[in-house]
């Protein structure tokens, strides 16, 4: 210690110089053992507080006290016992009557009359039913020519149209398997074994055969969907890693690509998902290709590889909160600091949002301009005057958000935007769930046939359609040659 102290320089510019390195160098690694703590020990969960819980103006704190009582009062009023959901209707129904045997009154001796009854529903689950479909092709021939001809000609019935000619396969088996896997994540091998319960040898070769082959057929319907996509003025774009054991390059991507909303009745433009796999690349080049010259919105995080494309690019508000959300989380506990206070901000965008999710185009721009634009002036002159330092939890979250402002700001010029880029995060969902449970893929060809099979049930499920359902109709109208893709696309199937 003593020695350390001996060290220090005589000047006292180098020692002040020496004494704010080593605090800031304190303050960061304070910051990132608190970090390690909250990810550790910590909830995960992005919500922030309600506005009126961070930096209250006088007014509304004198208002909260005064309504307090009332406030606990209308918490208990407010507090409603679960109601039980009815059952669909159109579900088929068993109707069992139970009735008494003794029907005399146990007073006076006379027979007692019906006066009403008591109805309760009760939701039994019957088994995957599993049959064989035989198919009995008649052969004619003509007994004249039997005799007379050397040759005879023979007339049979033709081969029905299938998904996989020669297999024994059909649409609602192959449906059964690929939702199996890309809507509920269970892999081929435990399907294999679900399989065995019913006495059927399925190899979970076999059944990866049976995707491949299922990929290929849907190849002309994920094209539509493509040219339908970069149609659009907006589109959504995330990106995940993937790992393909025989593959040289150690990672690989999932690409997502999407348009539309999440509230499928009230999308006025189509809803799609598009998944697209690169061979160990996450460059710029990936979504330039795919794009090709779309000039239109493409909303995204902050990763520069999107700059590469000929969008115009628009920035994610819910990355921006998520660095100020950690910057939080390093702070010292039960303390308040600047990042605070631009949650704060960030929870007045979001709460503008709400207000006008069921407005039109030109009314949410309006809007926008008249409440948002002042809020994110002052944040922007907040972010510019914040003393911090450079490497810190909070130091990076202001150098994103002023580096990413032009993109962050973008949303208020059109009503079609939105403030982030949750509609790809949610998209790109399914399939980091699903890569929890399978973990990779084993081939390049399994992986393209992976992105094209959660492409169509991803598309199936924005557009309110029953994966299922839509896949076998798919399979069904796919098989034969003479199909109409464009009535195929979600929006113009029409299921019973």
């Amino acid at each position: 210690m003593t020695e350390e102290i001996d060290s220090l320089p005589d000047d006292p510019v180098l020692l002040k110089k020496l004494l704010t390195k080593q605090a800031a160098r304190l303050v960061f690694l304070e910051e990132q053992f608190r970090l390690a703590q909250q990810q550790r020990y910590g909830a995960s969960s992005e919500n922030h507080p309600a506005q009126g819980d961070l930096f209250n103006e006088a007014e509304v704190a004198l208002d909260d006290a005064d309504d307090t009582e009332e406030a606990e009062s209308d918490t208990k009023a407010a507090k409603k016992k679960p109601v039980r959901q009815k059952l669909p209707i159109d579900l088929p129904r068993e109707v069992i009557v139970h009735d008494i045997e003794d029907k005399i009154c146990d007073c006076c001796g006379n027979a007692l009359h019906k006066m009403g009854e008591e109805r309760s529903e009760k939701l039994e689950f019957i088994p995957a039913q599993i049959k064989v479909i035989e198919h009995v092709r008649l052969k004619y021939s003509c007994r004249r020519c039997e005799k007379e001809n050397t040759s005879t000609k023979i007339k049979i019935a033709p081969v029905p149209c299938s998904p996989i000619p020669k297999g024994i396969a059909t649409a609602t088996l192959l449906s059964q398997i690929i939702t199996s896997k890309y809507q509920y994540a269970l892999p081929l091998y435990r399907q294999e074994s679900l399989f065995k319960q019913y006495g059927i040898a399925l190899s979970r070769k076999t059944m990866s055969d049976w995707m491949m082959k299922c990929s290929h057929l849907f190849e002309p319907l994920y094209q539509q969907l493509k040219s339908s996509l970069l149609k659009q003025q907006v589109i959504h774009a995330d990106e995940t890693p993937l790992k393909v054991i025989n593959d040289d390059k150690s990672k690989s991507y999932m690409w997502v690509y999407c348009t539309g909303t999440d509230s499928p009745s009230k999308s006025v433009i189509p809803n799609i998902v598009l998944y697209d796999y690169q061979l160990g690349s996450r460059a710029g080049a990936c979504a330039a290709n795919y794009l090709k010259d779309f000039t239109g919105y493409l909303q995204v995080d902050g990763y520069a590889a999107y700059e590469k494309t000929t969008a115009t690019l628009v920035g994610c508000w819910a990355h921006a909160r998520r660095k100020f959300i950690e910057a939080q989380k390093a702070q010292p506990k039960g303390k308040t600091g600047k990042a605070d206070m631009a949650l704060s901000f960030i929870q007045k965008l979001y709460r503008i949002e709400i207000s006008i999710k069921d407005r039109t185009r030109d009314e949410k721009q309006q809007i926008r301009q008249a409440q948002a634009k002042p809020l994110l002036d002052k944040l922007y002159a907040w972010l510019d005057k914040a003393n911090i330092v450079p490497k810190t939890a909070l130091g990076v979250a202001i150098t994103y958000s002023k580096n990413q402002w032009h993109k962050l700001i973008r949303y208020i010029n059109d009503g079609n935007l939105n403030i982030d880029n949750n509609r790809a995060e949610r998209a790109v969902k399914p399939f980091v769930i699903g890569r929890k449970n399978w973990l990779f893929c084993n081939t390049t060809n399994g992986a393209n046939a992976s992105s094209m099979l959660y492409s169509i049930i991803e598309t199936a499920k924005a557009n309110n359609l029953i994966p299922f359902d839509y896949i076998v109709y798919c399979l069904e109208q796919l098989s034969h040659k003479d199909f109409d893709i464009e009535q195929l696309l979600p929006w113009n199937v029409k299921l019973s």
